[in-house]
């Protein structure tokens, strides 16, 4: 394999670059800690009732800025790791093989052990002895399941408490008649005190990126 990657005519190593770049967005949405960030800090504006506030490009812009702020160790050695192979013989795709690697492992450290087993058994080869041998393209899905799953306890974590103060709302306005008139509006600004007096937004990103190192 080595041989052919050292072989491989340039005009096809820089195709291979082309639609490396094109898959970027990809990598970094499915394949880093922003999957989490994203889906949690949108399962908070849902539970929080505010559909509009804070905008989305608010949310998808500090999911940038976190996942940058914890993956940021593991950026650096991609590029360390990948620049070696790149400057002794020029070789495009050697550099992107190794620069892969600490992205892999990164993954490995976030992955349940049983969604890597079954993609294994999937891929229908032989059973890597080690951790090494696995590749991406058998990591990546499931990463991708095992942070679904992560993110999704955490959104129920965080929906529970406003769930109850529909709840006790509702039953309140039930009491007095009012049917006419939406719990959640009236819940709306409750959600908001409690949110801002425990100081919400810092627990959760402390919470999400604590949850990586």
């Amino acid at each position: 394999m080595d041989t052919i990657i050292k072989d491989m005519n340039p005009v096809l190593q820089m195709l291979i670059v082309m639609t490396v770049f094109s898959l970027l967005p990809l990598v970094f949405c499915c394949m880093t800690s922003f999957l989490r960030f994203v889906i949690v800090f949108s399962m908070l504006k849902t539970a929080m009732g505010t559909q509009q506030v804070p905008p989305s490009v608010v949310i998808v812009g500090l999911a940038m800025i976190l996942t940058f702020y914890t993956m940021g160790g593991t950026f650096q050695k991609m590029y360390e790791m990948g620049s070696v192979p790149y400057q002794k013989n020029q070789n495009i795709v050697e550099a992107i093989n190794e620069g892969s690697k600490p992205l892999k492992e990164f993954m490995l450290k976030q992955t349940r052990e049983s969604d890597i087993e079954f993609f294994v058994q999937m891929s229908k080869g032989e059973a890597p002895a080690n951790p090494e041998e696995l590749t991406v393209w058998q990591v990546a899905p499931a990463f991708i399941i095992s942070e679904l799953k992560t993110s999704f306890e955490i959104g129920f974590i965080i929906f529970v408490p406003f769930i109850v103060l529909d709840l006790v709302v509702a039953n309140i306005l039930l009491a007095l008649g009012m049917f006419m008139l939406s719990p959640t509006i009236i819940s709306m600004p409750f959600k908001l005190l409690i949110f801002i007096a425990v100081d919400g937004w810092a627990l959760i990103v402390q919470g999400l990126v604590t949850s990586y190192n």
